[in-house]
């Protein structure tokens, strides 16, 4: 399961309204290969589900998965960033055993 705290529902929603997006829409979190620790994290909007993805929904938002992201991301919290250091979704993985230093990529 991934869970979403109140600040990242709230960017969400902000997100969605501003881009004009229609309820259909969802957010799809995926792990790709890439970053300096070799996986980097990808939020994006989407309105199509495919054949095995893993759905989920935490206070209000659905988030869509597919089956080798999930492996990654079990049990991450989605949440949302606005101090000085930086903005943005950070997530909290407790899969990752080491994560860069700007907290885009991470390892297992």
């Amino acid at each position: 399961m991934i869970t979403v705290t109140e600040k990242a529902k709230s960017r969400v929603l902000d997100i969605l309204k501003a881009e004009g997006y229609d309820p259909s829409y969802f957010v799809r979190v995926a792990v790709e290969s890439g970053g300096c620790s070799g996986l980097t994290y990808n939020l994006s909007f989407d309105n199509q589900e495919q054949e095995n993805d893993q759905i989920f929904e935490d206070k209000g938002i659905k988030l869509v998965l597919n089956i080798k992201s999930f492996l990654y991301l079990s049990g991450t919290e989605l949440d949302y960033s606005d101090g000085l250091t930086g903005k943005g979704f950070v997530f909290n993985n407790p899969n990752a055993s080491r994560s860069c230093a700007c907290g885009e990529s991470f390892a297992v």
